[in-house]
């Protein structure tokens, strides 16, 4: 049940800022990179020490296969304890089962109460960090209201399409939009609930740490706050965000985020507990920070960026010591090497324009990824056999 805390869910936002998502120009040079502050020492997101095993500046992917084609608006995808995936659809509000070898299509079910509409629908879906004992699958999505988690027992010996419980909503009163929703959710380390939440076009929203938009929350399984926030009575982890679409934790725990920018920058971001990341203040780096320190006014800097016409990037994976990064409007797969909370070098981009748009990455956990395009979702050019999911090999 969620507790009852003071949140501003303001009204819907202007679609005229949609084209925010999307502009931007040409990818800026070098590979300068920031630490963020000292950390204050929470068990999700330790300091900014270096990593045991530093990765070569330059990578390589190599694609080995298609594990699925014809999927539609494909956004959210976990995996199952045994390797198998489940993916969201966004605008038909249905999950599925793909298995990892073979690639066969289950059906589960529709998401009761799923609103789809401009960048909202059924978004993030992640599988308890009890899943071999409670089978419960977490879902993030847009009602007629609001955003919300809620989460249902997945029985698949029940009937195709008929696999999913009643939503047990477990948190709500997230503010929606047409544009800017968040949507990423993800269990961390520490096993309790990460997810990532737009501030809907209202820039206001990102900064008043009475509201759910534009910020980071942490709560427990069960929609509380977890223990260890900087507040304790709220979920709200950090704010000063202006759209997070990707969740990943590297192998020393620290928490990463992927967000979009608005006419400049988007960025990666090291993410510390009860700190603000600068939006609307800031977007992108701040002017005449002191390497190694937080932004001017407190605020973090982050740790790579991009012109968003190169990136407007959405989910992320951990693998071979680097953060993979999905780009919608850049159509490519960007690698980020890191040492610690340095890159080692500049990103190097993968697979420009050749798959299209790309939407979420997930690590498979022998090394591999899977990469999942998004040419369905209404900004793209479905080709024959879109969506699809790829498997890739990385170094």
């Amino acid at each position: 049940m969620q507790r009852r805390f003071s949140t501003a869910v303001l009204a819907a936002a202007s679609l005229l800022l949609a084209a925010g998502c999307s502009a931007g120009g040409a990818q800026p040079q070098g590979g300068a990179s920031s630490a963020p502050a000292k950390n204050r020492g929470t068990a999700a997101s330790p300091g900014a020490t270096p990593s045991s095993a530093v990765p070569p500046a330059k990578g390589s992917v190599e694609v080995t296969g298609t594990l699925a084609t014809g999927l539609k608006s494909p956004w959210g995808v976990a995996v199952l304890p045994g390797g198998d995936l489940l993916v969201a659809s966004r605008d038909t509000g249905k999950i599925v089962r793909i298995a990892a070898h073979g690639g066969k299509i289950t059906e589960l079910g529709s998401v009761p109460g799923v609103e789809p509409g401009g960048e909202g629908g059924l978004l993030g879906i992640a599988v308890s960090a009890a899943f071999g004992t409670d089978h419960q699958v977490y879902a993030y999505f847009t009602t007629a209201s609001d955003n919300r988690v809620a989460r249902m027992n997945y029985d698949e010996r029940r009937p195709p399409g008929d696999q999913l419980g009643a939503p047990d909503t477990v948190f709500k009163g997230i503010p929606k939009g047409r544009i800017h929703n968040g949507g990423r959710i993800a269990f961390g380390p520490d096993r309790m609930l990460y997810v990532g939440t737009g501030e809907t076009g209202d820039t206001g929203l990102a900064q008043d740490k009475r509201s759910l938009g534009g910020k980071i929350l942490r709560m427990t399984p069960d929609g509380e706050p977890a223990h260890g926030n900087p507040e304790a009575d709220s979920v709200v982890y950090d704010y000063g965000h202006r759209n997070v679409q990707g969740l990943a934790w590297d192998d020393d725990k620290r928490l990463w985020a992927s967000e979009f920018g608005q006419d400049t920058w988007d960025e990666l971001n090291v993410i510390e507990p009860g700190r603000n990341y600068g939006w609307p203040k800031v977007e992108g780096r701040a002017e005449g920070r002191a390497e190694g320190r937080a932004a001017g006014a407190g605020f973090m800097d982050p740790v790579e960026v991009w012109r968003t016409a190169d990136a407007s990037p959405s989910g992320i994976a951990w693998a071979k010591g680097s953060i993979w990064m999905a780009s919608l409007r850049g159509e490519r797969l960007w690698r980020i090497p890191l040492n610690g909370t340095r890159p080692v070098a500049a990103p190097q981009a993968f697979l420009k324009g050749t798959y299209g748009r790309l939407r979420t990455v997930v690590a498979a956990g022998d090394g591999t990824l899977w990469l999942v395009t998004s040419n369905t979702d209404g900004r793209g050019t479905p080709h024959k056999g879109d969506d699809r999911i790829l498997r890739l090999r990385v170094s």
